[in-house]
């Protein structure tokens, strides 16, 4: 059920419960400047900060837009039912002491049921949560201090941890905070319904979640798809890649985190992008903000030091952007402008021939901006401005400004140290459509992650994820060797000619059959080649029996297949139950090189051929495949359909398959197909 958050998180009349905490709320609405009804509610107070206390939610003028419940947990129980059953807008719960703490609490997760089903259809933020800012309207639900100004438009940021949204409001990196709001333990609403509320606002260009585990997949496909309509990216940074993390997730948040894999193949599919770090994070929403997603990874870099261009080249390198070559009809105008002793290339180091020069910076910078890239970049670190005069500095901001308009392209200017912007030029900037980031790897990030967004939001919104819900875990049961290939072959893919066989003479009849050489394998073995359950190349109805024979004591039949051709490559194909995603794939190098090379991609389901592809291109074992250093290139296109024949098995299966291996699935040479030498399925039943 999706409730409306329009009324909580846009009030017209606040209510405010509770005492110290209650009253900090009041003075937030005070001192940002909030025009609707403030109404405290208190036992005692006769009055607060000069307004009239009410004695209980009965005796208010009216019912609320939003209410800041900031009482003992069983209070909260009581005030949010009366809330709801007068039909007030929405509440935001502070008292800690639910489903954060049933470790330590007994009755916490039965708190935390009761608070739901006291609010009913009314919604409300948290428990355990600090509530929101609102800076548009200066409507603050806000226990404590915060670092921000009223702002006519900007972007939305969203975490479950208060404590990161008291940082954010800090930030001095000219970034315009519109929205900072904390769902805490998102007991009713998520941090993607939250989201999806803000983004219909006018005034918000972007949206960012600090994520410790998603609510609902369900929550953040609507986000996601709705944020491609209105053209207002989101990005995330998702915590939970560590160990450390994902146990302090579980225990902080009773949410449950998922595989961090998984979650990056979730987050690329929807088209919302993910950083690592909280600065890259703000760098990224202040691109968005200006530029909104690029439109390629071609970027330009310009800087007046040799040892500035070579950091800028350096840290291009650990992220997806491209330098790309200049063209031939920039290069006189930059040559004309800087001198013949300056070396044209991208990045370019311009020296100081032209420094202070407005005039002379600016043709050099438009002949750089001319050339098509997503962003044109300037390396500038500026002085000390209660030790410096900074005059020089800001001629070379107006150049690059007059650059921008004359050509029309996007542009940023980078300190290389953060805190070398100081945060008025940051705010000049950003005014003038110049995107000032902190930091040149936080503004590559932000680069590579604007570019994902723009790639993805080119493509066709995808189908629906695959819903893997249904099935009893507990009793799953592993189908033989023979039975998994028949199944898959049933949904089209190549498997060995093979046939089953009780004794080791109808194991020899069997081969004679098939044709030889073949391969004999013990049925009943769980792991077969370490229990010497597996025989290659055998070639004769001799070696057949003699192998069965051996078998014998470990084995409960046999299975008796063709032997497959000498492969290009080997890969593995898998299927898994992610516990927030559900059923995913995986595909990368297989055989023995599972465990040495860690190559693999996630696919989440159902996919389409060209995620296939583009999957297949990022494995490291593609070379092979091409045909490495003069070895024959295996059949990709096979490749590609029996993946996409494993994927169409895993989502006619979804609600009952438990596992999929298939390892190794042979890549032959081109033209000759792929086949599953081995594979195995684990049924839910």
């Amino acid at each position: 059920m999706t409730r409306s958050l329009d009324r909580l998180i846009r009030p017209r009349s606040i209510a405010v419960f509770g005492g110290k905490e209650a009253r900090r709320v009041i003075e937030q609405c005070d001192k940002m400047g909030f025009t609707g009804e403030i109404w405290p509610v208190h036992p005692r107070e006769a009055e607060i900060l000069g307004r009239k206390c009410y004695r209980s939610v009965a005796e208010l003028p009216a019912a609320p837009d939003a209410s800041f419940v900031g009482v003992n947990r069983q209070l909260t129980i009581d005030i949010i039912r009366d809330l709801a059953a007068r039909g007030s807008g929405g509440a935001v719960c502070y008292a800690s002491g639910f489903r954060e703490a049933a470790s330590e609490l007994d009755d916490g997760n039965d708190m935390q049921e009761a608070l739901v089903a006291a609010a009913g259809d009314m919604p409300i933020v948290g428990p355990n949560c600090y509530g929101f800012i609102n800076m548009l309207d200066g409507a603050l639900l806000w226990p404590d201090q915060h670092g921000m100004l009223r702002v006519e438009k900007g972007v939305a940021i969203l975490t479950q941890s208060s404590n990161i949204a008291c940082n954010i409001s800090m930030q001095t990196r000219g970034l315009p905070l519109a929205y900072v709001m904390t769902a805490g333990n998102q007991a009713q609403t998520g941090l993607s319904d939250i989201a999806c509320a803000v983004l219909e606002d006018p005034r918000v260009t972007a949206v960012g979640l600090h994520i410790e585990g998603f609510d609902s997949v369900a929550a953040l496909e609507r986000l996601a798809t709705r944020a491609r309509e209105l053209g207002k990216p989101v990005v995330t940074l998702k915590v939970g890649k560590s160990e450390a993390a994902q146990l302090a997730t579980v225990s902080h948040t009773a949410s449950l985190a998922g595989n961090d894999r998984v979650s990056s193949a979730l987050l690329a599919r929807l088209g919302i992008g993910r950083v690592d770090t909280l600065p890259a994070l703000l760098e990224t929403l202040k691109l968005l903000h200006v530029a909104g997603p690029l439109d390629s990874r071609d970027i330009s870099s310009m800087s007046c030091s040799g040892g500035e261009a070579s950091l800028m080249a350096d840290a291009g390198e650990r992220y997806r952007v491209s330098y790309r070559a200049l063209r031939d009809e920039q290069k006189k105008p930059l040559k004309d402008a800087l001198g013949e002793m300056v070396t044209i290339a991208n990045p370019l180091d311009y020296h100081t021939f032209v420094w202070g020069n407005r005039e002379k910076q600016t043709t050099a910078f438009a002949a750089m901006m001319k050339g098509g890239y997503a962003i044109n970049l300037l390396v500038l670190d500026f002085p000390r401005l209660d030790r410096c005069d900074p005059a020089d500095w800001e001629t070379t901001c107006h150049a690059v400004i007059d650059a921008a308009r004359a050509t029309g392209a996007r542009a940023g200017i980078v300190a290389s140290l953060g805190e070398n912007m100081p945060e008025a030029t940051a705010l000049f900037l950003m005014k003038a459509g110049i995107v000032p980031f902190f930091g040149i790897e936080e503004a590559l990030a932000a680069i590579e992650t604007a570019a994902d967004i723009g790639a993805a939001w080119a493509e066709p919104v995808p189908p629906r994820l695959l819903d893997g819900s249904g099935g009893d875990a507990s009793a799953a049961i592993t189908l033989s060797e023979h039975e998994a290939k028949l199944e898959l072959a049933a949904s089209g893919l190549r498997v060995p000619e093979g046939k089953t066989a009780a004794t080791a003479e109808e194991a020899a009849m069997a081969a004679e059959t098939l044709g030889f050489p073949v391969v004999l394998k013990g049925l009943g073995v769980a792991h077969k080649t370490e229990a010497g359950a597996v025989k290659l190349n055998l070639a004769s109805r001799d070696e057949v029996h003699a192998a069965a024979s051996a078998m014998a004591g470990v084995a409960s039949g046999y299975l008796v297949e063709k032997m497959v051709a000498k492969p290009v490559a080997e890969l593995i194909i898998g299927a898994m139950r992610d516990p927030v995603v559900g059923p995913v794939l995986t595909i990368g190098a297989g055989g023995i090189l599972v465990e040495l090379l860690d190559d693999s991609a996630i696919l989440t389901l159902p996919t389409t051929p060209e995620a296939i592809r583009q999957a297949i291109g990022g494995l490291k074992i593609r070379k092979l495949i091409d045909g490495y250093r003069g070895g024959p290139a295996g059949d990709f296109a096979a490749l590609t359909d029996a993946v996409a024949a494993a994927a169409s098995y895993v989502v006619a299966n979804a609600s009952n398959l438990e596992e999929l291996d298939i390892n190794p699935l042979m890549v032959l040479p081109n033209g000759q197909g792929a086949v599953a030498a081995d594979a195995l399925i684990r049924r839910r039943n």
